[in-house]
């Protein structure tokens, strides 16, 4: 009679209902954390989109800057930047904790630049296993300095204000090609 004889290829049940529940929770845990990353990336590269979109069809002309510029083509760049960051999709939304109707596009002319700004306020993180502690005691000096404060803002508190500003130069309109001699 053998009774130790047999191999079984199988995980013992205990560890596996005991360690599967764990690994999801850090995983969901640094996903959360992460999606500020994405966020970022995001927001570097709807910026260069608002940036290069306004460069590239708003007008010097003061007929159109106050008209077409303004009421239009803002609209439809802020529009297109909100769709783009996830503002209009729920799930993303509550994924990279963005608050409703909370990006500021902002359209500053000056001289020789047009300074394009977007802000993203975002809503508190809401990771409680991470926010069990006060920030006095998870951001001691002089080990952690500011950074710490205010990532712990962002997990915990009240969510955080992320600004991206991209300076595109003013450009005239391209005059049609005319050759010499033909008018």
């Amino acid at each position: 009679m053998r009774l130790f004889s047999v191999k079984r290829k199988a995980q013992a049940m205990t560890e596996v209902v005991l360690l599967f529940p764990i690994f999801m929770i850090i995983m969901f845990m640094t996903a959360k954390i992460f999606s500020i990353l994405i966020l970022v990336q995001k927001m570097e590269i709807a910026s260069y989109y608002a940036a290069r979109r306004w460069q590239l069809e708003s007008h010097l002309h003061v007929q159109y800057a106050t008209g077409w510029d303004e009421n239009y083509l803002r609209r439809d760049i802020k529009e297109k930047v909100e769709d783009y960051l996830g503002f209009n999709h729920g799930g993303l939304r509550k994924f990279l904790n963005l608050k409703p109707n909370g990006l500021e596009l902002d359209i500053q002319r000056t001289q020789v630049w047009n300074i394009v700004t977007i802000r993203v306020h975002t809503a508190p993180a809401g990771v409680k296993l991470l926010c069990k502690y006060p920030k006095q005691a998870v951001c001691v000096r002089p080990a952690y300095g500011p950074n710490c404060d205010s990532g712990y803002d962002y997990v915990c508190s009240g969510g955080k204000v992320m600004e991206v500003v991209k300076y595109v130069p003013n450009r005239d309109r391209p005059i049609a090609f005319v050759l010499p001699g033909l008018q």
